[in-house]
């Protein structure tokens, strides 16, 4: 594991992470994907706040491995998945940071989900207790 060359390079730019103490669910059309009470949210500067769900909180039955991977300088390497339900197929909605750079080490292998892209992807946030 490295360090992350964009927080050498753009010291200001925020990637902030932090675990969330309430459920949070991910679906689609009512089907629930995603369920987990150990989510991390990341706020990155000029990006919507996005949830990363462990795998074994995620249908991994409904996701299928896709070609695309993509370098963000300050967490590292994605790989994607398609997200496959009924006869729908949402291309590249899923990714996941198998190697990140150790200042998002606890991101490795957690699964976020595009809703910006697919505005089918619901994720809601329950109320705190």
């Amino acid at each position: 594991m490295s360090k992350s060359p964009g927080h050498q390079k753009w010291p200001d730019h925020k990637v902030q992470e932090k675990r969330l103490d309430q459920p949070v669910q991910v679906s689609i059309n009512g089907e629930v994907i995603a369920d987990s009470s150990n989510v991390i949210q990341v706020d990155e500067d000029q990006h919507p706040p996005r949830y990363y769900f462990p795998r074994s909180d995620v249908g991994m039955d409904k996701l299928e491995r896709s070609d695309t991977v993509t370098k963000c300088p300050f967490k590292g390497t994605a790989h994607y998945y398609h997200l496959k339900l009924g006869g729908q197929v949402l291309e590249d909605a899923v990714w996941t940071y198998e190697e990140p750079y150790e200042e998002h080490h606890a991101l490795k292998d957690r699964l976020a989900f595009d809703d910006d892209k697919f505005p089918e992807i619901h994720i809601a946030l329950e109320p705190k207790a």
